[in-house]
């Protein structure tokens, strides 16, 4: 019976009792039928056995088990009066025989004279049994009202008569919404169609309607925005026209304006005196034209709100249109520069009116310079305000626009120095391949810019981890708070446009979120709840309904600390904390 006792559920709770505890040698020679009982009083069972010495004697050499479901602490420390740590620790603390008989007495003292049957009584606590959770227990789950119209097909007035439930609002500008139970909507649902073939129906129809609007969205665009002009359009005008006349948006506009103009005035130098350095200089300034050009889309575009289908919005945009431009410094600047370079090696021509030239890239220097010393006081301006040096702020790409009209600039200068010595040997000289030499460098010069802008850019759009001080610090702020116990798994991403999205799995404090709970809650009524429990039913009511209220305090916890966080590090946009 007792091999069987012991493979019971994990859930079962043995206390065996031994009043007296016999040797070996004292076993009496006969075998009795052990006696066995059930008692149940007040929601407890009992099961009492009653055995003769050598079963207990049996049992009290035997190897003992002990089950438990309480589990250590957090801490590592085991709660429970009735888990002893080893065998011998159990022995210590079992109760101790009592010898029957003064210490004459012949029965305790010759072992040939068997003692009286004694008895043992084992402890059986009753649990509550494992509840298995079916689809209709899903019944119960919340639905808002947005998706109680759109997968059900109902009207605002069907969902007045259902009841109401206020819950805790996940975003940032509301404390609270309401949602309705899935059942009370499926049956207004069932109501409102008469069956769930109509409902179907009905959901189809909608899909047709939904799918013919997409096709056409073309046209509901002009129709919408003719409605607009007719009527005038109140929304606020966007901030794009502004974008373009402060920061990374104003460099990038005056680069256009100068680079456009160097472009015409050294096409006409190169038609006037065929030089290919002039040639490549041309070419140069197109590329940075259209270059920046695609800068200017880019920073448009990134200024755009979040949707449905870019949650995070556009700020990647300013790196995938430098990533872009870079391809094209390469393939356009130092494509072409190098062609044009081996061809005047080839096939090499006569330089005329050296004096044009000089002028115009005399200009082209003055130009050039301008925009470069306006993209170095950006550039030099948001370091300062990050805490960055220069250099630091340039090889993190932190500004890729701003950083793009940087570099093409700086080459632009250098380039425009290398193609006047280039000339000015060819007109000293008289040699007719010197020239060409300045058109290979410049190539060399605009392929070692475009790689360097590759690089940078393609690492920000891999995703880029933020400083290790800023991280450091957000953690500090977390650990510090009395409600957590740990961090893991912290991660901080540059977004871009300082914007910094942070992700963290938080080991919480379940004393103290209890705590929280319980300080704003009547004590006196807890407890006179408490005093009401009797029953294994009312036990259970009474914890599922404050396990509920208690897992809504951790949540509000998680919202205290993302709303904490965010307040103090504003380029903190996006927090995800996890629950370990």
């Amino acid at each position: 019976m007792f091999p069987g006792l012991a493979q019971r559920p994990w859930h079962v709770f043995c206390r065996v009792y031994l009043r007296q505890r016999a040797s070996l040698s004292q076993r009496a020679p006969r075998v009795g039928r052990p006696c066995q009982g059930w008692q149940n009083a007040g929601g407890v069972h009992s099961l009492w056995f009653s055995l003769h010495d050598s079963h207990v004697a049996a049992l009290a050499v035997g190897q003992n088990q002990y089950y438990s479901t309480t589990s250590g602490s957090k801490d590592g420390s085991s709660s429970g009066p009735d888990k002893p740590d080893t065998p011998e620790k159990a022995a210590e603390t079992a109760p101790q025989p009592d010898v029957p008989g003064k210490a004459g007495d012949k029965t305790a003292q010759d072992p040939a004279i068997p003692g009286p049957a004694k008895a043992i009584q084992v402890k059986v606590r009753a649990v509550l049994k494992k509840r298995e959770y079916g689809a209709k227990y899903t019944q119960n789950n919340f639905i808002t009202a947005v998706r109680a119209m759109n997968e059900f097909c109902l009207k605002p007035s069907d969902l007045e008569q259902l009841r109401k439930i206020r819950r805790r609002s996940p975003h940032d500008d509301t404390e609270a919404f309401t949602v309705f139970l899935r059942s009370d909507v499926e049956s207004k649902a069932l109501e409102v169609w008469g069956s769930q073939e109509a409902l179907a129906r009905e959901r189809n129809l909608r899909s047709e309607v939904e799918r013919e609007y997409k096709e056409n969205i073309f046209r509901n665009q002009q129709l919408l925005k003719e409605y607009k002009d007719f009527w005038g359009n109140t929304k606020p005008r966007s901030g794009k026209r502004t974008t373009f006349l402060q920061g990374p948006g104003k460099v990038v506009m005056v680069a256009i304006c100068i680079n456009g103009l160097n472009f015409f005035f050294k096409l006409l130098a190169w038609v006037y005196t065929g030089s290919a350095s002039m040639f490549s200089e041309a070419i140069h300034s197109l590329a940075d034209t259209c270059n920046q050009a695609l800068l200017a889309l880019g920073i448009s575009q990134s200024v755009r709100n979040p949707d449905a289908v870019h949650p995070y919005g556009f700020t990647n945009m300013r790196y995938i249109a430098s990533l872009i431009s870079g391809v094209g410094i390469f393939m356009m600047g130092a494509g072409l520069s190098w062609y044009h370079g081996i061809i005047g090696l080839l096939h090499p021509q006569p330089i005329e009116s050296l004096l044009w030239a000089y002028c115009i890239l005399a200009g082209s220097l003055v130009s050039e310079g301008a925009t470069l010393l306006v993209a170095f006081n950006e550039i030099k301006k948001s370091a300062q305000l990050q805490g960055l040096s220069f250099y630091d702020y340039v090889m993190q790409s932190r500004d890729p626009s701003t950083n793009v009209v940087l570099l093409e600039d700086a080459a632009a200068v250098l380039g425009v120095i290398l193609a006047a010595s280039c000339m000015g040997l060819t007109s000293l000289t008289g040699g007719q391949t010197t020239h060409c030499l300045g058109s290979l460098g410049v190539g060399t010069l605009l392929g070692a810019v475009s790689a360097f802008l590759i690089y940078t850019n393609t690492e920000a759009l891999l995703g880029r981890s933020i400083q290790a001080e800023h991280l450091q610090k957000l953690t500090e702020f977390l650990e510090n708070d009395p409600a957590v116990r740990a961090i893991h798994d912290v991660k901080a991403t540059d977004m871009g446009l300082n914007k910094v999205r942070f992700k963290a799995e938080v080991d919480f404090d379940g004393r103290v979120v209890t705590r929280a709970y319980l300080e704003k809650q009547d004590i006196d009524q807890i407890l006179s709840e408490i005093q009401q429990v009797k029953t294994a039913e009312e036990l259970e009511n009474f914890m599922l309904k404050h396990g509920e209220n208690i897992i809504d305090m951790l949540g509000a916890e998680v919202d205290r600390l993302e709303k904490e966080l965010k307040q103090r590090n504003p380029e903190v946009r996006h927090v995800d904390l996890e629950i370990l």
